[in-house]
């Protein structure tokens, strides 16, 4: 077993567990929401707090942080320099970029709960829960097909899963 496939193992391995973060955090969140109408609004709402402080500090930042350290460690040995990177590996750095920066908003959010600032519909948030979906397709199939197609290949999986989920949307309230 090479050093460069235990990296590669580890960077999938905390890849993951960061994706789990961003999905449950939201989650949490529109839970959280969702407490404002209950008749243990408070308890509920503590409770949610605790929740969200602990995945967000004990598992999708330290998830976060090493993906973010792995991934150029594992580019540095694969190609040198940056000067030698493949383009599909460049737009994926640009996709890694764009989903750190919704991980940033996602502590922006917790940051407005923690001070009972709740500024999102639950509705809104579920909306929110599903942007993680579209960049983790986009870098999955981008790193698979390993050229910009895979591009196009994650985008037209995204629109036939969307046109899936809102047939079964429709057949569902139809009952």
């Amino acid at each position: 077993m090479t050093p460069y496939y235990i990296l590669k193992a580890l960077h999938l391995i905390f890849v993951i567990t960061w994706f789990a973060g961003l999905f449950y955090i939201v989650r949490l969140f529109i839970y959280h929401v969702e407490a404002e109408h209950s008749e243990n609004k408070n308890a509920l709402q503590n409770q949610f707090k605790i929740m969200e402080r602990r995945l967000w500090y004990g598992i999708t930042w330290p998830s976060a942080v090493l993906t973010i350290i792995l991934g150029p460690t594992l580019m540095f040995v694969q190609y040198g320099t940056l000067t030698n990177l493949p383009s599909w590996l460049l737009i994926k750095l640009v996709l890694v970029t764009l989903l750190f920066l919704y991980h940033l908003s996602c502590g922006k959010i917790l940051k407005q709960f923690k001070h009972n600032q709740v500024n999102y519909t639950s509705k809104q948030l579920r909306f929110w829960n599903e942007v993680p979906t579209i960049f983790l397709f986009l870098i999955v199939f981008l790193a698979v097909f390993k050229m910009p197609s895979g591009l196009a290949h994650g985008l037209g999986w995204i629109v036939a899963l969307i046109g899936i989920t809102l047939l079964f949307l429709r057949i569902s309230k139809a009952k």
